[in-house]
C-alpha cells in the first residue's frame, strides 16, 4: 500500500491562495451587500454592516435611469461580435502564419506584437478622423471593427506560436484524404486548437466588456453606449448616493463575472490541454 508523501509547502501555499482569494471577493461582497442596503442604512451602520433587509430601489433607479436593458444589450452585442469575429480573423491569420509559412512571416509576427504594445490613446485621433470622413461615427459597428483588430492581433500572435508546433502526421493524412487548405482549416486544425479557441473567445469578450476609453469617444449617444461608459457618465454626474453607486457597480460586473464563470471550464481546458497528451 502506497503512503502519500506529506509535503510541508502544501498547507502553506493553501493558506496563502485561501488569503488572495478572499481579497479578491471581499470587494464584490461588499459592493452586493451596499447595492442592497437602505441609504439611511448605509448612513448609520456605515458600509461594513450586513444590510436589515433587501432594499431594491437603488438597483430600479439605475436601472431606469441609464436604461440598462439597452446598455446591457449594446455591451453583449458588441463583446460577443468582438470575440467571434476576433477569433475568427486570428484563425485565419495564424493558419497562414504558423502553418502555411508563407514568406517574411516572422516580420508579420513582428508587426502583430508592435500592435499590441501600441496605447490605444495613440491610435484615437486618426481613427476617430476615419471614422467622422466614413460618416461611421457614434456606431457600434465602428467599435466593433476596431476591437476586432485590436484583440486579432494578440490572437494572432498566440495562434501561430501554437499553430507552428501543430502535429504534422494530422496534416498529412488530411492531405492523404484529399483534404485542401481550407478543408484541412476547419476539419483538422480547428477542432484540435479548440480549447486554445475558447481561452480567446472568453479573454476578448471579457476584455473589450471592460473596455471604457474608445468606446467613451466614439459612442456619444446614450442608446449606444456600453456598461462601462454609461456607470462612468452617471458617476460623473455626482448625483449618486453610496447606495445607488454600488447597485451600479454590481449590475456592471455582474454580468461579466456569470459569462466568466459559465466558461470557466473552457478556461480550464484550454490552459490544461497543452500539458496533456
Amino acid at each position: 500500500m502506497k503512503t502519500r508523501r506529506f509535503r510541508p509547502l502544501t498547507p502553506i501555499v493553501a493558506g496563502v491562495l485561501t488569503v488572495v482569494v478572499l481579497l479578491v471577493l471581499a470587494p464584490m461582497v461588499l459592493v452586493a451587500l451596499n447595492a442592497v442596503k437602505a441609504p439611511e442604512e448605509y448612513s448609520n451602520k456605515g458600509p461594513l454592516s450586513l444590510p436589515g433587509g433587501l432594499y431594491l430601489a437603488g438597483i430600479r433607479t439605475f436601472w431606469e435611469r441609464v436604461d440598462f436593458t439597452q446598455v446591457l444589450l449594446n455591451s453583449v452585442v458588441i463583446s460577443g461580435c468582438v470575440a467571434v469575429l476576433g477569433v475568427l480573423l486570428s484563425i485565419l491569420n495564424a493558419y497562414a502564419l504558423g502553418i502555411g509559412r508563407v514568406r517574411g512571416r516572422n516580420w508579420f509576427l513582428v508587426a502583430f506584437l508592435v500592435a499590441n504594445l501600441v496605447p490605444q490613446e495613440s491610435l484615437i485621433y486618426p481613427l476617430y478622423y476615419m471614422a467622422t470622413q466614413l460618416d461611421l461615427y457614434d456606431s457600434k459597428f465602428t467599435v466593433i471593427v476596431i476591437f476586432t483588430a485590436i484583440q486579432s492581433a494578440f490572437g494572432t500572435y498566440l495562434l501561430s506560436s501554437v499553430y507552428r508546433e501543430f502535429p504534422p502526421e494530422l496534416l498529412d493524412a488530411a492531405a492523404i484524404d484529399g483534404a485542401g487548405r481550407w478543408r484541412t482549416l476547419w476539419r483538422v486544425v480547428v477542432p484540435v486548437s479548440r480549447p486554445t479557441l475558447g481561452v480567446l473567445f472568453t479573454f476578448f469578450f471579457v476584455w473589450t466588456w471592460n473596455e471604457l476609453f474608445i468606446p467613451l469617444i466614439f459612442l456619444v449617444s446614450n442608446e449606444n453606449q456600453t456598461v462601462p461608459v454609461a456607470l462612468g457618465v452617471l458617476q460623473g454626474e455626482r448625483q449618486m448616493d453610496a447606495t445607488l453607486t454600488s447597485a451600479s457597480a454590481l449590475l456592471g460586473i455582474a454580468p461579466a463575472v456569470i459569462f466568466f464563470l459559465v466558461f470557466q471550464r473552457t478556461l480550464t481546458r484550454g490552459v490544461t490541454a497543452g500539458a496533456i497528451k
